[in-house]
C-alpha cells in the first residue's frame, strides 16, 4: 500500500470492479424489463381468454364460490399465474389463496385502465400479496349479458411461487456473478494498469535516466536537457529540478569559497597570534638568560605588552566565534552617545598619548541616539584601536557628525596607512539589507579586528560607509538612528 505501484493498482481494481458491478446491475435491470415485456406481450389476452372459457366469468359473475374452484383449476395449468377478481373500484373479490397471504384489499385500477387502453408495454401493477412490489399481469373487463360492467378478471404473472423458485436460483448464481466480476475486473484492471503505466510513467523514466546521467557527469553537467515533446508537467518538474541544482551547485561554491577563506584566516590569524606570542618568549627567554644586574625592567614591560596584545587578540577571536555562532542578541535602548564617545576616550587616552595620536570626540551633549550601548561600544572601540595601530605619530584620530537628508552620520576618520583595495571591497559589502554572518570569506582581507565590526554592523542592521586611500587615512562612517 505504501508503493505507487500498489495503490495505483488497488485504486485501478477498485474502480474497475464498481464500473463493472454497475454496468451488471445496469444489465440485469434491462434484462428484467425485456423479459417482463417478453412475457407481458405473450400472456396479454390471458385474462381475456380465461374469462371467455369459463361460463360464470362470461356471465360477469365477480364473486361466487365456484369461481374459487375455477381459479384453482387454472393455477393448476399454470402455477406461475395468481388470478383475482376485483369490482369497478379495485377492490379484490375472489381469490385462490389463503386469507392471511392477502397483503392487499384494493389495486389500483390507473395501470388497468392504461393496460386497457394498450399502452406501451411492460405496465406494472400491485400484487395482492405484497405491500412493496409490483408486477406485470393481464386483465380483462367483466360484463353481463346486457353488456354492464360488474369488474375485471386481473391475472398476476409471475406469482408468489414464480418469486420463490427465482431467488431460490438467484442466490445460487449471485456468488459466482460476484466472483466473475471480481476476477474480470483484476484482470481487466492489471491489464489497463500495465498499459497506462507504460504510456504515462515514460517521461518520468526518461527523466529518471537523465538525473542518474547527470550524477555521473557530475559538476560537468548541472542542468538537465529539457526534452522538447515532453508534457507540460514534466517540463514545470524539469525547470523546478533545474532551480534546484543551480542553487546546490551555487551553495557548494559558496561553502568551497567560505572554506578558502576560512584557511586563508587561519593562516592570517596563526602569524597575529605568533607574532606577540613570540616576542613575549623571546624578551622572556632574554631576560632570563641575563645576570642578575643586568637583567632591565624594560624587557618584562615589553614582554608584559606583548602578553596585553595577545590577551587582546584572543578576546577579539573569542568575540568573533560568539557572533559567528549567533549567541550575541541585540538589545536597543536609549543611549547618550557624548557619554559613550568620552568613556572611549578616557580609555584610549594613554596609549594615544603615548603613540603622540591626538583623539578629537564631539557629539551633542543632548544628542540620542537608538542603539545597543555594547555592540556600538565593540564597533568603534575596534575601529579606534584599529586606527591607533596605523596611524603615525603626530597624526589624529576625529569622530564627529553629520546630518544629510534626515539621516545622522558618525563619522570615525584618521590619517593613518589607510586600506588596500580588497579589504575596502569585503568592508563594503556591509548594509543592513545583507543577511548576518554570510559573509565569512572577507575575514582573511579584514583581520579579526574589522571583521568584528563588519558582523557587529550587519548585527545592528546599521549602513556604512568607507572611504580610504593608501597612505593617507580612512573615514568610516555609520548611519544612527536618533531619537532627536
Amino acid at each position: 500500500m505504501n508503493s505507487l505501484f500498489g495503490r495505483i493498482l488497488i485504486s485501478a481494481t477498485v474502480t474497475v470492479f464498481i464500473l463493472c458491478m454497475a454496468l451488471w446491475q445496469w444489465f440485469t435491470h434491462n434484462q428484467t424489463r425485456s423479459a417482463q415485456l417478453v412475457q407481458q406481450s405473450l400472456h396479454q389476452e390471458l385474462a381475456s381468454h380465461m374469462a371467455h372459457i369459463n361460463p360464470l366469468l362470461s356471465q360477469g359473475v365477480t364473486s361466487d364460490a365456484a369461481l374459487k374452484e375455477a381459479f384453482h383449476d387454472f393455477m393448476l395449468l399454470g402455477p406461475s399465474f395468481e388470478i383475482y377478481t376485483l369490482d369497478l373500484n379495485g377492490n379484490v373479490i375472489a381469490y385462490d389463496a389463503k386469507e392471511e397471504k392477502i397483503k392487499r384489499q384494493q389495486i389500483d385500477v390507473a395501470p388497468i385502465q392504461q393496460f386497457l387502453a394498450a399502452a406501451s408495454l411492460p405496465i406494472l401493477s400491485q400484487d395482492p400479496r405484497s405491500n412493496d412490489n409490483d408486477k406485470i399481469f393481464s386483465v380483462t373487463e367483466l360484463q353481463t349479458p346486457s353488456g354492464n360492467k360488474t369488474g375485471y378478471l386481473y391475472v398476476i404473472i409471475g406469482g408468489e411461487l414464480f418469486d420463490s423458485w427465482q431467488s431460490l436460483t438467484s442466490k445460487q448464481q449471485q456468488l459466482t456473478h460476484w466472483a466473475s466480476g471480481a476476477v474480470i475486473s483484476f484482470i481487466f484492471a492489471m491489464t489497463l494498469f500495465v498499459l497506462l503505466i507504460r504510456y504515462f510513467t515514460r517521461p518520468t523514466d526518461q527523466l529518471a535516466k537523465r538525473l542518474r546521467q547527470l550524477s555521473k557527469d557530475g559538476q560537468q553537467a548541472m542542468q538537465l536537457t529539457q526534452k522538447k515533446h515532453a508534457p507540460k508537467e514534466i517540463k514545470a518538474l524539469t525547470d523546478d529540478i533545474n532551480q534546484l541544482l543551480n542553487r546546490v551547485h551555487q551553495q557548494h561554491r559558496d561553502l568551497a569559497n567560505q572554506q578558502q577563506a576560512r584557511q586563508e584566516f587561519m593562516l592570517h590569524l596563526s602569524h597575529d597570534l605568533k607574532t606577540p606570542l613570540t616576542s613575549l618568549q623571546g624578551y622572556i627567554d632574554t631576560w632570563l638568560l641575563l645576570p642578575e644586574h643586568k637583567q632591565d625592567r624594560e624587557l618584562i614591560e615589553i614582554a608584559a605588552r606583548s602578553g596585553e596584545q595577545l590577551q587582546q587578540l584572543l578576546s577579539q577571536i573569542l568575540q568573533l566565534t560568539a557572533l559567528e555562532n549567533g549567541q550575541i542578541q541585540v538589545h536597543k535602548q536609549v543611549v547618550n552617545l557624548l557619554q559613550l564617545l568620552n568613556d572611549l576616550k578616557l580609555q584610549f587616552a594613554p596609549r594615544a598619548t603615548k603613540q603622540n595620536v591626538e583623539l578629537n570626540f564631539n557629539a551633542d551633549p543632548q544628542l540620542m541616539i537608538n542603539s545597543d550601548p555594547q555592540l556600538l561600544t565593540r564597533v568603534l572601540n575596534n575601529l579606534i584601536d584599529n586606527a591607533i595601530r596605523y596611524t603615525p605619530k603626530g597624526g589624529f584620530i576625529n569622530i564627529s557628525l553629520t546630518q544629510q537628508q534626515e539621516q545622522l552620520w558618525l563619522h570615525i576618520s584618521d590619517n593613518g596607512s589607510g586600506m588596500h583595495k580588497h579589504e575596502l571591497n569585503a568592508l563594503k559589502q556591509l548594509s543592513s539589507s545583507q543577511a548576518r554572518l554570510e559573509s565569512a570569506d572577507s575575514l582573511p582581507q579584514l583581520g579579526v579586528g574589522l571583521a568584528i565590526v563588519r558582523q557587529l554592523v550587519a548585527l545592528l542592521e546599521y549602513d556604512i560607509q568607507i572611504d580610504s586611500n593608501p597612505g593617507k587615512g580612512s573615514t568610516f562612517k555609520l548611519a544612527l538612528e536618533s531619537l532627536n
